[in-house]
């Protein structure tokens, strides 16, 4: 439990600090988008990677050299842990936006700046609200930002991989921009499967090859989620023989 005492303690402290940088990143944005981005990532890098150190995780990473230099993306991975979003989003290059469920946005602090580090709220009841959501995601990677997306819709509790839900690869269509397969392991074992402790645990991250969207035929679009899915499983050894 003294993990987790630490962990409560540091967010205390840093969403009170942090107040004034908000307000100083809701000026900055009127006059430069750019410098706003650039900012909040780090910002939010910087203390994540400090969750990630009081949480003892020990992070490995592959294929980090498959993410696109030269333009926005969007990352597709597996979800069983709240930490998939903290390790990975420490391991970002550019500023990238989360696609998070809406009831996070009732959230004080955290909310706030999940607005400034360019997160989306998803409402997954409402089939309108929800399109509004992926044509926002799609035009936010045409400005140059990244998107990550977890299309399971929640976290799996049995640490196998879920079906993903096809409508939101319409993100990758409608942008064309190139899909980033990622498989996360180890994350469960540092809170959800012994809740409420948070223990030390091997956390391995895992980048695939791009796929590239711009020239899809209509059939292969449809198949979109299809490959995506495979490719995940096959990121943490859950392909099908």
């Amino acid at each position: 439990m003294i993990r987790l005492v630490l962990l409560l303690l540091f967010l205390v402290i840093y969403f009170i600090i942090s107040l004034p940088i908000l307000l100083a990143e809701w000026i900055i944005q009127h006059f430069n988008m750019d410098v706003r981005n650039k900012s909040s990532l780090a910002c939010v890098k910087f203390g994540l990677k400090c969750v990630v150190l009081l949480s003892g995780v020990k992070i490995t990473v592959n294929g980090y050299e498959n993410i696109p230099k030269d333009r926005a993306v969007l990352f597709v991975g597996n979800h069983t842990s709240l930490y998939d979003i903290m390790v990975t989003y420490i391991l970002m290059k550019r500023p990238t936006g989360y696609i998070a469920k809406k009831e996070m946005k009732k959230i004080p602090f955290l909310s706030w700046w999940m607005y400034f580090v360019n997160c989306i709220f998803l409402d997954r009841k409402d089939p309108r609200e929800g399109l509004k959501s992926v044509l926002a995601a799609a035009d936010m990677i045409k400005n140059g930002i990244s998107v990550f997306l977890f299309p399971e819709g929640t976290r799996s509790k049995d640490g196998k991989l879920h079906e993903f839900r096809d409508g939101s690869m319409k993100i990758a269509t409608k942008s064309q921009c190139p899909v980033v397969p990622v498989g996360i392991t180890g994350t469960a074992n540092v809170f959800e499967k012994h809740f409420p402790k948070v223990k030390s645990a091997k956390v391995t991250v895992n980048f695939g090859e791009p796929i590239y969207t711009e020239n899809m035929t209509r059939a292969e679009q449809k198949n979109l989620s299809h490959i995506t899915h495979e490719k995940v499983a096959a990121l943490i050894g859950q392909t099908k023989f």
